[in-house]
């Protein structure tokens, strides 16, 4: 599933192209994904400029004047910029278009499993039940070692399943969350609760660090994940513990264990997480 970092790496690629032009139309080649799409989403977007193009969690908001456009990936989706008179593959389920003639820019979601989403929301997108749910960010300066350590007191559950609890932290998706536990030397089984303030200094800066990290690669193509460019990242490529089960750990030379935590595979060095 696309995370935080390949939901802001397609916002970072879709931007420069995008921003403060006006929509000229919209192609629906299904009537819903996750959940229908927008009947008039043509007549809605017709002339709009689009004005900004926001992340919240691993939703993106493309915002007009009328209103929002709301999008998320889903399991298996991406936005390409596709030229105009590319012909729609299977999984093709929706083009945007912005401009005119020989300036038309194309945006189109892939989504092979048919479980994103595409929302249209008339005013203030923060309030709707989907993004009024979503906990901190982590890239932000409210992230920080203190307000972890308040936020996890008294909570029995695994650290690496908070970490991914999209009500507390929003985006730090199963590969981080190994990474992250990781860098900071703190085993993915350890109760949230008893994470000291010190571990805590620890494991936000490292963190910040695995998504920002992320970002640079172009995000972790697992899967489905391309760029709005076509690329594929290659963070995967790069991974201290995820999906290295049985091999060396880069630090200490001790084997990569797996375990499932919240059903999800989660990967650690036993020597190096305690």
């Amino acid at each position: 599933m696309p995370e935080l970092p390949e939901v802001e790496v397609t916002r970072r690629g879709l931007a420069p192209a995008l921003l403060g032009r006006s929509a000229s139309g919209a192609v629906a080649r299904v009537p819903a994904l996750r959940y229908p799409l927008p009947a008039d989403l043509e007549r809605r977007l017709a002339g709009q400029v689009l004005q900004s193009i926001r992340r919240r969690g691993k939703y993106l908001l493309l915002e007009f004047g009328s209103g929002c456009l709301l999008i998320h990936l889903g399991m298996s989706g991406s936005l390409r910029l596709v030229p105009a008179h590319q012909a729609p593959g299977k999984h093709d389920h929706l083009d945007l278009r912005f401009g005119h003639g020989e300036d038309v820019r194309t945006v189109r979601l892939r989504d092979p499993r048919r479980f994103g989403a595409v929302l249209w929301l008339e005013r203030h997108a923060q309030t709707h039940p989907l993004l009024a749910v979503l906990g901190i960010e982590p890239l932000t300066e409210e992230f920080t070692p203190r307000w972890l350590f308040d936020a996890s007191r008294g909570l029995k559950a695994p650290i690496k399943n908070v970490l991914m609890d999209s009500h507390r932290i929003v985006g730090v998706g199963n590969i981080y969350a190994s990474e992250s536990l990781f860098r900071a030397g703190i085993d993915p089984r350890t109760p949230a609760g008893r994470i000291s303030l010190a571990r805590c200094r620890r494991l936000v800066p490292a963190i910040k660090d695995t998504l920002n990290e992320a970002i640079a690669a172009g995000g972790s193509s697992l899967r489905d994940f391309i760029h709005s460019d076509g690329g594929s990242g290659y963070f995967q490529l790069q991974t201290f513990v995820y999906d290295r089960e049985g091999q060396p750990c880069r630090r200490c030379g001790g084997l990569i264990r797996q375990i499932r935590q919240g059903q999800r595979a989660t990967y650690y060095c036993p020597r190096c997480q305690r």
